[in-house]
């Protein structure tokens, strides 16, 4: 009984943190503009986004190529 128990809560935990992954929207921006704490972008798909809501940026990472 315990272990049908444990692996229910896994299961549902599993479930809830999947779901909630699938509401992020996706939008690539470009950057237009850095006045202070103030950034203008332009993006594609900006539809999906209101007032208010909480993005995460990201910066473009390169990657070092290391040769011989």
């Amino acid at each position: 009984m315990n272990r049908k128990f444990a692996s229910l809560m896994l299961a549902v935990v599993f479930a809830l943190s999947t779901a909630s992954v699938g509401f992020a929207a996706k939008v690539n921006c470009t950057v237009d503009s850095v006045d202070g704490d103030k950034v203008t972008m332009t993006c594609k798909k900006a539809d999906k986004l209101e007032a208010g809501d909480k993005v995460k940026v990201q910066t473009k990472k390169t990657a070092a190529v290391e040769g011989c």
